[in-house]
């Protein structure tokens, strides 16, 4: 694995790590080096790498929101003062119903993912937490009707 300024060369092992650890993030260094043909002191130190590298960010749980009583998924296109820009991201980032947020293309927008336990609380958030904020322009709210496909992670 070379390093060319902020993008990262890998090899062939590396991506069919990825790979397996994007299926499976839970698969064992054991079972992971008999599918790459390594030990696994060398997968580990190559996962390790990776890490290190900032090309695996961390490992995580995905959590079903419906499973957790978080039935309403919504998306929001927030337009901000551009010299509020970074203060009601960081505030919104610290938010617990805000899955994601973005900086989007065009002037001063954010994009976010909010999960709310039912309509009422989205109200709420959205009164009490979201607009007060300095420098909101407008907010334009899409409620999730289904879902199709979610992806974790990246194609590999």
């Amino acid at each position: 694995m070379s390093e060319d300024k902020s993008t990262i060369q890998l090899d062939e092992i590396d991506e069919h790590i990825l790979q397996l650890l994007n299926k499976n993030g839970r698969i064992s260094f054991t079972d992971l080096s008999k599918e790459v043909r390594l030990s696994r002191v060398a997968v580990q130190a190559r996962i390790s790498t990776l890490m290190e590298n900032g090309v695996i960010e961390r490992f995580t749980a995905v959590i079903n929101p419906e499973k957790m009583g978080l039935k309403v998924s919504a998306f929001f296109n927030v337009e901000v003062e551009p010299k509020y820009l970074q203060e009601v991201a960081d505030i919104l980032a610290k938010e617990p119903s805000v899955s994601s947020l973005y900086h989007m293309t065009g002037p001063s927008k954010l994009h976010m993912h909010g999960l709310f336990k039912d309509n009422r609380e989205m109200e709420e958030f959205l009164e009490e937490r979201l607009y007060p904020l300095p420098g909101i322009m407008s907010v334009d709210c899409q409620i999730l009707i289904k879902r199709y496909k979610s992806r974790i992670g990246m194609k590999l």
